[in-house]
């Protein structure tokens, strides 16, 4: 390994986007460890995942983030700090913070956002606090005054798009779809490796220190327009259009429970609020990924369209 790569420890490297971050900095050549939980290894799925890990060059570190003085320790081998932890247990970085101020090695700390930015989030008074809560963790980094990147890659390509944007179908529609607001409002959507590539970058990158990164890459802002008019290109058959009014989507979302209405909130901050993109990157003092790294590759919308995206779609029935 380089010895002039930062040493990275990656919390949460049996989810999903943990898992591709600490595949990304294994192959960018960093020394790269990862906490991980005494019960993900009685876990079928995440033991596989850290045996792959493992094999590529991970060093693992039992603890939690409710330990920190095993958290201390760990700290005390890296450089960076990245947390890809659920939005569950975002409140549980405090005590992560806490002990990176004791440590006072770390350079750079990236929290677990990897979504909308939560400081420009319209929906808070219906997301449950979940949004708040990150902006709250945010506060925090930067009242300890912790070296940080924040990174906001809006939707994965993997939780709204293989079902059209149609809230409690897996698979897309092949006859009516719903559409929110007047369908013109733009999302970004990401792949999760391509995410975890442009994260790693980032790391030793002096232009991001204590800056927010966007991932804006313009093929991959779509409309909910624009997405339906693909798709009906793709099967080549028009679908009938049932657009559904901001007050019928915010009373749809007030008669669902909690968490199940969690799902038609992002709807609604996405594709009627418009969230993601109704700000510029620059005015905001932010910068984009693709601009920063161009050298990167990543997917775009009509690839992942035409690939395994496509596929899962083509082979779908209407039930």
């Amino acid at each position: 390994m380089e010895s002039n790569k930062s040493k990275i420890l990656i919390i949460g490297v049996t989810g999903r986007l943990g898992f591709e971050l600490a595949k990304a900095s294994l192959n960018s050549s960093h020394p790269t460890f990862g906490l991980v939980r005494d019960s993900a290894f009685s876990d079928t799925h995440k033991s596989q995942k850290l045996h792959t890990l493992s094999e590529e060059g991970l060093t693992l570190i039992k603890g939690s983030l409710q330990d920190e003085d095993i958290l201390l320790e760990a700290l005390k081998q890296v450089d960076i700090v990245i947390c890809a932890v659920s939005s569950k247990q975002v409140h549980e970085q405090k005590i992560l913070i806490s002990a990176i101020k004791r440590a006072g090695c770390i350079k750079r700390f990236l929290p677990s956002e990897f979504g909308a930015d939560p400081d420009r989030s319209q929906v808070s008074n219906l997301d449950h606090n979940f949004y708040s809560r990150k902006s709250e963790i945010r506060r925090i980094i930067e009242a300890e005054g912790i070296p940080y990147t924040y990174v906001c890659c809006n939707l994965f390509t993997s939780v709204l798009l293989p079902s059209l944007v149609q809230p409690g179908r897996k698979a897309p529609p092949r006859d009516e779809v719903s559409i929110f607001g007047d369908g013109t409002a733009k999302a970004v959507f990401m792949n999760e490796n391509d995410v975890a590539a442009f994260v790693i970058n980032t790391v030793d990158d002096a232009r991001t220190l204590n800056k927010v990164v966007y991932m804006r890459p313009r093929g991959n802002v779509y409309s909910m327009n624009e997405l339906v008019g693909i798709w009906e290109g793709k099967i080549g058959k028009m679908l009938k259009k049932i657009y559904i009014t901001e007050d019928e989507l915010l009373k749809k979302i007030r008669d669902t429970p909690y968490p199940e209405n969690m799902e038609l909130v992002f709807i609604y901050s996405a594709f009627v609020k418009g969230d993601q993109t109704y700000f510029s990157v620059e005015s905001s003092g932010g910068l984009e990924g693709t601009q920063l790294y161009p050298q990167i590759t990543y997917t775009t919308l009509q690839r992942s369209y035409s690939s395994e995206i496509m596929q899962c779609w083509a082979s779908t029935t209407e039930h």
